[in-house]
């Protein structure tokens, strides 16, 4: 029972020990005007006629094979919020922030607001 007792001692520590070590991911989003030659799982927004790309709340033009972040277009309508998005409440009004875009629920989509 003793050896049972300073085995889980050991396990512990060793867990505690992992887990300070552990590395933190952080996420950098690019800033307007960088160009990127990929981007992750990006969806297709076409809005007045010009078609944007949106991965992980990140809004992209393409410009050739390569794409270039651009501000999220007013008005601009999607589906379901990026993640890590916060409700924010302006003069009463219930918006979705999520990186300096604001978005508001309109029927079963969210618009682009600029407030």
């Amino acid at each position: 029972m003793k050896k049972l007792r300073i085995l889980l001692i050991a396990v512990a520590l060793l867990g505690a020990l992992s887990a300070v070590n552990a590395q933190r991911v952080v996420r950098a989003y690019p800033n307007h005007g960088t160009v990127v030659t990929t981007i992750h799982k990006p969806k297709l927004v076409i809005h007045k006629g010009i078609r944007y790309h949106l991965a992980e709340g990140v809004w992209y033009k393409a410009r050739g094979r390569k794409y270039v972040v651009c501000a999220a277009p007013r008005g601009i309508a999607i589906k379901t919020l990026p993640r890590g998005h916060k409700v924010v409440f302006v003069k009463g009004r219930k918006y979705f922030a999520f990186r300096g875009v604001h978005y508001q629920r309109t029927g079963r989509t969210y618009k682009v607001v600029y407030i």
